[in-house]
């Protein structure tokens, strides 16, 4: 018997979960935090959204914008960047901190700076010979992947 409750208990969460993941919602710029408008318009303002989408899973929320030129940005709950993927062009200078820049323009010169992405622990930087640099908080290199 507790191994049946156990089992429509455990069915009954997954359920509910299954309803609140993959929520995702078509908005307009003007919908997105304040700090993430301010950040498209300093640093992206030249290029046009094909759609911002705001993204529900369980837990977490998060933001989305795609520009016709493939750009993508992702902004946290609260309108910080976390991800900057320019595919096909550099992603800006004002953008990448000081310190991740000196370390690319001495190490690897020439080459771009395609997509950074950062989270509480690190920075990812994906460069346009393909590598992938890991920097911790402190912006020190901890890891590369080719």
């Amino acid at each position: 018997m507790k191994k049946i409750l156990a089992l429509i208990f455990t069915t009954f969460a997954l359920g509910v979960c299954s309803l609140y993941a993959d929520n995702d919602k078509i908005i307009t710029k003007g919908k997105l935090p304040l700090v993430s408008q301010q950040f498209v318009d300093k640093h992206f303002a030249q290029l046009k959204a094909s759609y911002v989408k705001l993204e529900r899973d369980f837990l977490e929320k998060s933001y989305k914008i795609v520009f016709t030129d493939g750009t993508k940005l992702e902004f946290s709950r609260n309108g910080e960047w976390k991800e900057v993927d320019c595919r096909y062009s550099e992603v800006p200078q004002s953008i990448i901190p000081e310190a991740i820049r000196n370390y690319i323009s001495s190490n690897y010169p020439g080459e771009k700076i395609l997509q950074i992405d950062r989270d509480y622990r690190n920075y990812e930087v994906r460069l346009s010979n393909r590598l992938e640099l890991t920097f911790d908080k402190h912006y020190n290199l901890i890891d590369i992947d080719d």
